[in-house]
């Protein structure tokens, strides 16, 4: 009897998944029932090898070395997680396992996380896309109904698979020119780095803000009251207020028209 390997993100999605499917038979790193295995991937299992695996010399920060630009990229298994690799290995290898149902996050990331395994793992079989934005079992069920093949998200893949090594690129090289520079380890981020700035900068912004007056006139109406912009002219706030302080106020009101209301002094702070 065929089975079709069933892969989510996370295990609480694959029991979820699981329990729609009907499979409850409970193994070591998936569950298995009904011509189903679900298993699932513990976020990413498969990571971009850093520098030193692109040669020894890597291994040491120099200036001279950089930048560091890959021809081809590799991969590793991250080591806390290669329990879980080899069973998804396992089970994808099996010969009664006929085709995937790619079940991680609908996203590009969920995407990366399960292309990644897939190819480390060499499998060749058939692909087919879980794509659900609820885990309600209605959800899950009408997502299983119209499952896709997976090329129609390989552009899908291939953005995830850019921004991944785009972050590689950036945070390897440029963390590795300026703790050379400044003989320091200082860690530099295509995302983090951008946002720390935008902090820093509010930061100062801050540290330097000097506290500068400023008068309002305030035009006191029964029931409510009226403010005027902000003035830095103290002279000017106190003109405007000698001239409100005889006229009247009209408050028009949608189902009231016209209906006239004599206002209090004005006054400024």
């Amino acid at each position: 009897m065929s089975q079709t390997l069933v892969i989510a993100e996370k295990p609480s999605v694959a029991k979820s998944i699981a329990a729609v499917l009907g499979v409850g038979n409970r193994k070591d790193g998936y569950l298995e029932g009904g011509g189903f295995l679900v298993s699932w991937c513990v976020g990413h299992l498969v990571e971009l090898a850093d520098a030193s695996a692109y040669g020894e010399q890597y291994a040491k920060w120099t200036l001279s070395d950089l930048p560091i630009l890959p021809e081809k990229w590799k991969y590793t298994v991250s080591p806390g997680t290669k329990k879980q690799f080899d069973i998804l290995k396992q089970l994808m290898g099996r010969e009664d396992v006929a085709s995937i149902v790619e079940a991680t996050d609908a996203g590009r990331e969920g995407e990366l996380i399960f292309r990644l395994v897939y190819e480390q793992a060499q499998c060749k079989k058939k692909i087919e896309r879980l794509w659900i934005s609820s885990m309600e079992d209605s959800a899950i069920r009408e997502g299983f109904s119209h499952l896709q093949p997976s090329v129609c998200y390989d552009s899908l893949y291939r953005a995830a698979l850019c921004r991944a090594r785009a972050d590689w690129l950036v945070g390897i090289n440029a963390t590795r020119l300026y703790s050379c520079l400044y003989h320091r380890t200082l860690n530099i981020g295509r995302v983090m780095t951008p946002t720390l700035a935008l902090i820093v900068g509010r930061e100062a912004d801050i540290a330097a803000f000097c506290p500068v007056p400023f008068y309002t006139v305030i035009l006191a109406l029964p029931g409510f009251a009226a403010a005027g912009e902000r003035l830095e002219d103290e002279a000017q706030a106190k003109k405007i207020m000698e001239a409100c302080a005889a006229a009247e106020a009209a408050v028009v009101k949608k189902r009231s028209a016209g209906k006239r209301q004599r206002s209090h002094l004005p006054s400024m702070t």
